[in-house]
């Protein structure tokens, strides 16, 4: 088998990255509301036989642009040559501190000081998608084998507006979002679709006592499914052990309400819920500040700033030492990144809460034939050689030029909100 996998028809030849962007509806959070774009780019790793393996991730140009000086670190190497690959994106991939304005506490992903990271999950996602195909194993057997056969996934609600301003495309069917009976409507509708088992409501952007009744209604109708409310750091820790109060009972956890690994310890002291982070703990010197802060007991892991399905693996060891309680993060993605979430949380034994995913949201998508398919909340794990999905080219040529003609290169939720509203100052916390 060595000497199969290391003949020179299984050298990488090339490394493509092409930007897209697909609809993306009026969503309301913490920094403002989402832009009617979003932007992610799809990396395509070839070797010298033809097989091409596949991967999703951000789309910012910043992202871009290290995608670029990555692109030519993969020459002499073959999709096993996992470690040598990582060294090289450490060595030469620039990581600092910082990143754009507000957008930097709500999307972790933005941080420039985890670009390395950002690259090596997206190499490895495209060389193990080509390890499966080359050994005829899916992903999730080269991670150590599934131990569930479908991954859970939650509603993931959100307040929104009908439309996005100026109408840059016909109005969805989810329609307006912006009550109690309309988040529960919202709920209906998704669950009814999708089967889903838990609900999450993105928080932070009305009066807490409007997402507090908003929870209290989600709970009058649902009276068994588990509850999530994450006001997204927008609220001060005077507000969030206020609120603790009325939602302990109700919530499954409290996700990031107030800001900083401190803000969230002193939280703890005052709440009975269960705290859940992705934003005070993305490092593994965060990881190791809260062994000792006490501040979450549930991390939301992402595999696309946390360097990767194997590093995911890692991290999940690392909180099953620790006991914590895991779950996924998500940011807007299509077939490909939800297919590399379903692997990598199919091989977790303590995966013990249902996945964030933004796909219900979407309705465009670069992967073969339908979309990714949802039995009873669950994505199952597929048994197909790699990811299980393909690029469809004639979908990835249309997103590609949607990126060309909507002129957003960077996220700015805070600039597109002050577009309904002038004075709109984002996340400081508000509330």
């Amino acid at each position: 088998m060595s000497q199969t996998i290391r003949n020179a028809k299984m050298m990488i030849r090339q490394v493509r990255v092409t930007p897209i962007a697909f609809r993306d509806p009026p969503l309301l959070n913490a920094s403002g509301i989402h832009e009617p774009w979003a932007l992610r780019s799809i990396i395509e790793v070839e070797t010298a036989d033809g097989r091409i393996g596949i991967a999703e991730t951000y789309g910012d140009q910043p992202m871009l642009k290290v995608l670029e000086q990555a692109r030519t670190l993969l020459a002499d190497l073959t999709p096993f040559d996992l470690t040598v690959m990582e060294e090289r994106v450490r060595k030469n991939i620039l990581s600092t501190g910082g990143g754009a304005g507000v957008q930097i506490e709500l999307a972790p992903g933005s941080h420039t000081n985890k670009n390395a990271d950002k690259v090596i999950s997206a190499l490895e996602v495209a060389m193990l998608d080509l390890q499966g195909q080359i050994l005829g194993l899916p992903v999730c057997d080269l991670l150590g084998g599934a131990v569930r056969k479908a991954v859970p996934y939650s509603a993931y609600l959100f307040y929104k507006y009908a439309t996005h301003v100026n109408n840059p495309y016909p109005a969805d069917a989810w329609g307006e979002a912006l009550t109690p009976t309309q988040i529960v409507k919202q709920a209906q509708s998704m669950i009814a679709q999708y089967g889903f088992k838990s609900i999450k409501l993105k928080g932070g952007v009305m009066l807490p006592a409007q997402e507090i009744a908003a929870i209290k209604a989600l709970r009058q109708a649902f009276p068994t499914l588990p509850l999530r409310l994450d006001p997204n750091a927008n609220w001060s820790l005077e507000t969030s052990i206020a609120a603790a109060k009325e939602l302990d009972d109700l919530l499954e956890y409290y996700e990031d309400p107030t800001p900083g690994q401190i803000g969230m310890a002193e939280l703890s002291r005052h709440c009975e819920a269960p705290l859940a982070t992705n934003m005070v703990v993305t490092t593994m010197e965060e990881f190791k500040r809260n062994a000792s802060t006490h501040a979450v007991s549930i991390l939301l892991s992402d595999h696309h700033y946390w360097g990767g399905l194997r590093a995911t693996v890692s991290l999940a060891r690392m909180c099953e030492v620790f006991g914590m309680g895991m779950s996924m993060h998500s940011n807007s993605h299509l077939g490909i990144s939800l297919m590399a979430m379903t692997h990598v949380a199919a091989v977790i034994p303590g995966l013990t809460y249902a996945c964030d995913t933004h796909y219900p949201w979407q309705e465009e998508d670069v992967i073969k034939g339908d979309r990714v398919r949802f039995e009873d909340g669950a994505v199952p794990v597929p048994t197909t050689p790699g990811l299980g999905v393909e690029i469809d080219y004639v979908k990835l040529a249309v997103l590609h030029q949607q990126y060309l003609e909507c002129g957003i290169r960077n996220r700015d939720d805070l600039g597109q909100m002050r577009k309904y509203d002038p004075d709109f100052q984002g996340s400081s916390p508000r509330f």
